[in-house]
Formats: structure tokens, C-alpha cells, sequence
């Protein structure tokens, strides 16, 4: 349950940069770079939440490691998707 609350707030975090991206800038320039600045963001995000589940979880490195794949990719690719789209 907590992997699919880690993707859904990545995704929701993705909507709100573009969000910001849309209401800072003008047109697609503006969103791909939002998606673009989305992506550090939330791979930190995601080794944050890696080492909860290692440190305070007790979880093993190799538990998490395929957990860490999928909360990072997830929202990911939805954002290179978009980025893709733009730059179409």
C-alpha cells in the first residue's frame, strides 16, 4: 500500500510542476522544463524514502531496491511521456 501512495504522490508532484511550469511560463518550453526540474526532485525523494525503509523500516538494501525501481519509474516515465509529447 505504501509503494502505490509513493507513486500516487509522485505523480501528484509531477502535476503540480507543471502546474507552476503552465502558471510561471508560456506554452510547452515552459512544461517540459518543469517536467525536466520534476525528475531530481523526485529521484531524491525516492532515495529519501529507500532509506526510511532501510533504516527506520528494517527492510533489507536488496528488499528495497525493486521497490526503489518502481516508485522512481512510475511517475518517470509519465513524465518523459510528456516531455516527448512536447518536444514533438
Amino acid at each position: 500500500m505504501h509503494t502505490i501512495l509513493m507513486i500516487g504522490g509522485g505523480a501528484i508532484l509531477l502535476g503540480l510542476f507543471l502546474l507552476f511550469g503552465h502558471l510561471w511560463g508560456s506554452g510547452a518550453p515552459a512544461l517540459v522544463t518543469a517536467a525536466k526540474a520534476f525528475l531530481p526532485v523526485w529521484l531524491a525523494l525516492s532515495l529519501v524514502n529507500l532509506w526510511i525503509g532501510v533504516a527506520k523500516a528494517g527492510y533489507s538494501l536488496r528488499d528495497e531496491l525493486p521497490v526503489l525501481l518502481g516508485v522512481f519509474a512510475v511517475p518517470a516515465i509519465i513524465a518523459g511521456v510528456i516531455i516527448w509529447r512536447l518536444t514533438r
